[in-house]
């Protein structure tokens, strides 16, 4: 199975984690659809869809905490441990829209409670993956994920979409808070060598040293700098969806999932793409043309008033957005020591998701004052300047890495 983007299948632990991660992922973007919806019947207001993401997203700028259990702590029990609590939170969701005692207030807090349970467990979550492969695998492993991340995008928006059109959003949260027992199943089931953590006294200097990792160290500086300019430019486009199905499209909650399901669909291609690949080298090429796409595709959808138009566009948008994500996710993971890798991914996951919080909040404000086709196409314009600063960069990044070795010695030409 060398080469082969399954490869990574080949390891239990792996296996566990990708089929209780793949079908958990279904409900999460059940919920994800149906709670977007749910709002925008409730107020109407594409400032409030903002609002929502923005507190469910804020908390994530406090990752840097889950880097440093990521790096100290059993993974494992963290995962656990964050996997009950989104159940709890999916359970209480479910039972105040089925009993008909949903209210704006509430989604509030029980997306900023979800938030910071999220806050943990993405950095644990995407280092913990290193541990289940080695790391040569770690592109397949990477891939693989991502790509259950996306077809989950597909099937999960496409069944709430329906679900919701008929039965309600309820039924939707119902079905998130029952699949968290099968992921906590499969997490139970692994088996490890017991590993001895060690670590500063001080939690301020183990955390300063990641920092002082990241600084100095021109490839994380370049990939976490233009996942930063994506988070707040592009990725927000995910959050005026609503409006575009509702307003724009006049496609209602069935025409939302069939946006989601687009934007999924490109996800998978690219999410594959990258699991196809056994070395990192190139990588960092593709993921200035992938950033480039990106930016086309929001072009594409901002100007778009039919579905026919936006649903291609939104598959060239889940494509460049998957392929910059999980590939600078894979650059990353491949080439930071397994003793920073946890507080790398916090960083990453910081500007990942913690930056789309501001994203998702001006994206609210400028489809109010603005208009949602006009705030996507902003977007869309950063996002190709973005990849012209990134492409620049490579040439400086290409020799650090040469000069310093992270790579094997056949892949030090380019990567």
């Amino acid at each position: 199975m060398n080469g082969s983007p399954f490869r990574a299948l080949r390891h239990r632990n792996f296996t566990l984690f990708f089929a209780g991660q793949g079908l958990s992922l279904c409900g999460t973007w059940m919920q994800s659809l149906a709670q977007a919806w749910l709002v925008y019947r409730l107020t109407g207001s594409p400032f409030l869809l903002g609002l929502v993401e923005f507190v469910g997203r804020a908390p994530i700028l406090l990752s840097l905490a889950g880097g440093l259990l990521a790096d100290r702590w059993s993974r494992r029990r963290v995962i656990i441990a964050t996997q009950v609590l989104s159940l709890l939170q999916a359970g209480t969701l479910a039972i105040l829209t089925l009993n008909g005692q949903i209210t704006i207030e509430w989604i509030l807090g029980l997306s900023l409670f979800l938030g910071i349970v999220n806050a943990v467990d993405i950095p644990v979550r995407q280092s913990f993956v290193g541990n289940l492969v080695p790391r040569a695998d770690l592109p397949s492993a990477i891939g693989l994920s991502s790509s259950a991340f996306n077809a989950a995008r597909i099937i999960g928006p496409s069944l709430a979409g329906i679900l919701v059109a008929t039965i309600g959003e309820g039924p939707c949260f119902l079905v998130n808070a029952l699949s968290y027992p099968i992921v906590i199943g499969c997490l139970l089931a692994m088996r490890f060598q017991k590993i001895a953590r060690t670590a500063p006294e001080s939690a301020i200097g183990f955390l300063a040293e990641g920092l002082r990792y990241a600084r100095h160290t021109p490839h994380v500086r370049a990939l976490l700098a233009l996942i930063t300019l994506l988070s707040l430019a592009a990725v927000p486009h995910s959050t005026l969806l609503p409006v575009f199905a509702g307003e724009i499209l006049k496609a209602g909650a069935n025409g939302l999932g069939l946006l989601m399901a687009a934007t999924g669909a490109g996800a998978l291609a690219g999410a594959f793409q990258i699991a196809r690949r056994s070395t990192v080298r190139g990588l960092g090429s593709y993921i200035a043309a992938a950033v480039i796409l990106y930016g086309v595709g929001l072009l594409a959808l901002a100007f778009s008033t039919t579905l026919w138009i936006s649903i291609p566009a939104l598959i060239a948008i889940g494509f460049g957005m998957i392929t910059s994500l999980a590939g600078t996710n894979t650059l990353l993971q491949s080439l930071a020591p397994d003793n920073l890798r946890g507080r790398v991914m916090s960083l990453y996951a910081t500007v990942a998701l913690g930056f789309a919080t501001f994203g998702s909040l001006l994206a609210g404000l400028g489809a109010t004052y603005l208009g949602a086709p006009l705030t996507v196409a902003v977007g869309g314009i950063i996002t190709l300047l973005s990849a012209a600063i990134f492409w620049r960069a490579l040439p400086g990044i290409r020799r650090h890495i040469r000069e310093n070795r992270l790579l094997p010695p056949e892949e030090f030409a380019t990567h």
